[in-house]
């Protein structure tokens, strides 16, 4: 049995309904191998925490950054409920050992898959909060645990994308304009991998891969910041 009232401390929410909480960590796949379970999957609440989220982030920093161009708050607030930061907040709050998983999931623990079902069960954990204690308490959640990576992520400009964050700095450093080539393409036309790499000035800094040109040069731009120590 799993126990939720440690994870109502964590998150520091008591619930009326503790099965508010209990199926927002119900993944559609465990519902699938137990359809006889007293909860459906999280999806409902999925949809609703991403909204709550959404308006709590907008609205917040509507009010405490008066002077920022609309542009930059949507930068910001990408970077802040993106399923990235979503999971890596969930692994904080210890959230995997709650969650119901088929056996094949569960077996399937450092994947991407694993790292989206993570997000999910943050915003239907926010949806959950939202509906059993309302706006106030779902408001202090996403402060305390998410608006409060807003620092780093302006300290180290991570609301930019790694494309664009290796263009600022190589213009900044180098004086040049990062270009990529496809190094090779493979795969049928439904399934096609793309090797691309990064070069500044001639020297080729990264390599990445990807499912799309645009995929692999990300990937290829956020190596490069790994190799620069940008």
């Amino acid at each position: 049995m799993k126990d939720f009232s440690q994870l109502e401390e964590v998150i520091g929410v008591k619930f009326k309904d503790i099965n508010f909480l209990k199926q927002a960590v119900v993944h559609r796949s465990y519902i699938n191998e137990h359809p006889d379970f007293e909860l459906k999957h999280n999806e409902r609440l999925e949809f609703l925490g991403d909204a709550v989220l959404e308006i709590i982030v907008t609205e917040t920093l509507f009010h405490d950054y008066s002077d920022t161009p609309e542009g930059d708050l949507t930068n910001w607030r990408a970077s802040l409920v993106n399923y990235k930061m979503l999971a890596t907040v969930a692994n904080e709050l210890g959230i995997e050992k709650y969650l119901y998983l088929s056996k094949g999931e569960s077996k399937d623990n450092n994947s991407k898959a694993r790292q989206y079902i993570l997000a999910n069960a943050m915003e239907a954990i926010i949806g959950a909060i939202y509906l059993d204690q309302g706006v106030k308490p779902a408001k202090k959640f996403v402060k305390t645990f998410i608006l409060s990576k807003l620092d780093n992520i302006l300290t180290n400009k991570l609301y930019l994308d790694p494309k664009s964050k290796f263009q600022e700095k190589a213009q900044e450093l180098y004086g040049a304009t990062p270009y990529y080539k496809v190094l090779s393409e493979s795969g049928p036309d439904h399934a096609k991998n793309f090797v691309v790499g990064l070069y500044l000035n001639e020297e080729q800094i990264s390599q990445g891969e990807g499912t799309s040109k645009q995929e692999a040069q990300v990937a290829a731009a956020a190596e490069g910041l790994v190799n620069k120590n940008w």
